[in-house]
């Protein structure tokens, strides 16, 4: 197990393939849920300084707040509601390049301007999904995209329902 993250220099593609490789050895034979997925915003928020990292998890017809690294956030989202309920009602990734143009988005920071959701897709159900704004306007793209869904799919491998 990984417990030293090293910060990768270079394009924002290399960054994400050094640290792919940093989050797979960190949660590899790790099975709690809520373990790994502390580890992987704790290592996305160090490797890229996003404003904020972090995962949500559905709970009775609501997404509910669960590990993250920055300022504090909404505790629950509705199903279709801003970004992050839109990502799991559409079960697909979202690139917003500017959270202000996006119809219902949800302010948690006012200091949010752009945002990516990705959602965790487990035998054909959204059972949360990761999130991540930045204080940059058009912050995220498909390089970003490509890498946090495979950083999702790495997590959904851990056993990610047993925990």
């Amino acid at each position: 197990m990984a417990e030293d993250l090293i910060i990768a220099q270079g394009s924002k593609e290399e960054q994400y393939q050094l640290l792919y490789e940093q989050i797979k050895a960190l949660i590899s034979g790790e099975t709690n849920k809520i373990a790994n997925m502390a580890n992987i915003a704790a290592a996305l928020k160090e490797q890229f300084n996003f404003w904020w990292v972090g995962f949500y998890l559905v709970e009775n017809k609501e997404l509910v707040l669960g590990p993250f690294q920055g300022p504090v956030a909404c505790t629950r989202i509705g199903y279709g509601k801003g970004v992050c309920g839109t990502s799991w009602q559409q079960q697909k990734t979202i690139i917003v390049p500017d959270v202000e143009l996006f119809p219902g988005h949800i302010a948690c920071s006012s200091l949010s301007k752009s945002e990516i959701v990705v959602p965790l897709l487990q035998e054909g159900s959204c059972i949360g999904i990761l999130d991540v704004d930045s204080e940059h306007l058009n912050h995220f793209d498909e390089t970003d995209a490509k890498y946090l869904q495979k950083i999702c799919m790495l997590l959904l491998e851990t056993n990610f329902l047993a925990s």
